[in-house]
């Protein structure tokens, strides 16, 4: 699998180069905006891990104009420790993590292999235990029927009542699959960050969860109505839909 790292700074961009390819990752790397673009736009990438900071552009634009061009291209940002409208609006654009810097490498290899797991990547070595979950386990034979949608964990699509594809990003369409597995369940934004991120928010400001709600709530025409998901106040979110598992045969 190849990776892109996309930094100004020699020395990190360096360094992560030599880990990465430590870690069995096939790198490439490039120091701006206009490298990364023209590295994406030669194919082969299987995940960006993009700095937001850069001395000819911003990472937000450069991530915004890789999901409009490779939609199915995770793109994990690296954000100074305190930007949190960084974070949120990296969210809010179709990022599919983020990491704080100063940062540990094996935390970015960890999260890299997590990403890539939900992307559907079979092939990812020595990933961390964690306990399973519908954003990591292996695709089933199973789909979700709710609200006329119809919801395949195998090809990762959602199709409306008239048969169109949703477009959802591959961090949505895991938010989505953690409801469908537990419907009618109320869940709380950690236990959300969680299954999302591997992790509980460490700022209780932090309003990734609420962002990612939002995203996905304006997918599916909900936003403002609420029909599908509701909000419980200090408690979290609720799929209110009534689910159907169909098992298909393999």
């Amino acid at each position: 699998m190849r990776i892109l790292v996309v930094d100004d700074d020699a020395d990190i961009r360096e360094l992560l180069g030599r880990y990465l390819e430590g870690q069995g990752f096939d790198v490439m790397l490039a120091s701006g905006a206009r490298e990364c673009e023209r590295a994406a736009a030669g194919g082969g990438i299987d995940l960006v891990v993009l700095d937001v900071m850069m001395p000819d552009g911003s990472g937000l634009d450069v991530c915004r104009r890789l999901r409009n061009e490779r939609p199915s291209l995770p793109v994990i940002l690296l954000t100074a420790l305190k930007e949190d409208v960084d974070r949120i609006i990296g969210l809010e654009l179709g990022a599919d993590d983020y990491l704080g810097k100063p940062f540990n490498p094996r935390e970015l290899v960890a999260r890299i292999r997590a990403v890539l797991r939900r992307q559907g990547r079979q092939d990812v070595q020595d990933a961390p235990v964690v306990e399973a979950s519908p954003v990591d386990r292996e695709p089933t034979e199973t789909s979700y029927r709710f609200e006329g949608y119809v919801a395949d964990p195998v090809s990762r699509s959602v199709h409306d009542p008239e048969g169109r594809e949703v477009p959802l990003t591959g961090s949505e369409f895991d938010l989505l699959c953690i409801f469908l597995d537990r419907p009618g369940r109320l869940l709380s934004r950690d236990a959300l960050a969680e299954h999302l991120y591997g992790r509980a928010p460490n700022d209780p400001l932090d309003r990734t969860v609420d962002v990612a709600m939002s995203r996905l709530r304006r997918k599916f025409g909900d936003n403002g109505v609420f029909k599908l998901f509701k909000t419980v106040r200090n408690g979290g979110y609720q799929l209110t839909a009534r689910v159907v598992r169909d098992t298909r045969t393999p």
